[in-house]
């Protein structure tokens, strides 16, 4: 094959390639180290398939992903209200930079992988352990792959947003369900996960906001007018969180709105 057949045939596979790279370096990330450790994972460069300059694309392809990894991490998994909501959280307190990023960061990347956990393992199991062992070519491991994350997101979506986005995207009146185009599911789902952790942050804030105004109310009436309500509220504001086992509660809630596991 020569010409235009070469080229089209480098650049499926390379779309391909790109596509089930990401997916599975997310998945070793989140799966366990046993699981993901446990696979023997060779690079054959010299296979007899293919041209050389087919070999170097696929390579930068694996090194390119590594970069759109957190990308990935953010649109088709439950991150995105995980790290919404902790962000609500800290400004409510007042706290500033405290927790620091990497902290909050940290914690919604081991929450993302106790919600995701299973749909990880099945991506992993179907797709890319059967192309790691070669029974499988990369067509239908992307397949595999990808129809977890899609039954995910389709669970988690709210009807009115994927409306909109199969209206922008001029997607046919067949293609819902499990044949909902991507291109309209995962920006759907991320407005119905923002939606989610606005809600979730206006109940965050209410409390907080309480105790501001109480303290302000009783710097007032004491005449301390230039006294900065933030500054007295935020001990109290501190004791009050620890008290109700606030972490306890935040984690526990967030992981439990995507219900059973």
């Amino acid at each position: 094959m020569t010409g235009p057949g070469v080229a089209r045939t480098l650049l499926r596979r390379t779309a391909l390639c790109l596509a089930i790279a990401g997916i599975a370096t997310m998945g070793l990330m989140l799966l366990g180290l046993d699981t993901a450790l446990a696979q023997s994972f060779n690079l054959d460069f010299g296979a007899a398939e293919g041209t050389a300059t087919a070999r170097i694309i696929q390579l930068v392809a694996v090194f390119t992903i590594l970069s759109i990894a957190p990308g990935i991490l953010v649109m088709v998994t439950s991150f995105t209200r995980i790290i919404v909501v902790l962000s609500f959280l800290r400004f409510a307190m007042g706290t500033q930079s405290t927790p620091p990023n990497i902290v909050m960061v940290s914690l919604a990347m081991f929450l993302t992988f106790f919600i995701m956990q299973p749909t990880m393992d099945q991506a992993y199991r179907e797709g890319v352990q059967p192309l790691m062992e070669q029974e499988i070519d990369e067509a239908q491991a992307l397949e595999r792959v990808i129809e977890p994350f899609h039954a995910f997101m389709r669970t988690h979506v709210r009807d009115q947003d994927l409306q909109l986005f199969l209206e922008i995207s001029k997607a046919g009146e067949d293609e819902v369900g499990a044949a909902t185009p991507l291109r309209a599911l995962i920006p759907a789902f991320m407005i119905s996960e923002l939606r989610r952790a606005f809600e979730i942050g206006f109940l965050i804030y209410i409390p907080f906001v309480i105790i501001d105004m109480v303290i302000a109310s009783i710097l007032m009436s004491m005449g301390m007018m230039m006294i900065p309500p933030i500054i007295v509220s935020m001990p109290f504001k501190l004791i009050f969180f620890v008290l109700l086992d606030g972490w306890y509660m935040i984690a526990g809630s967030l992981v439990q709105s995507y219900g059973p596991f």
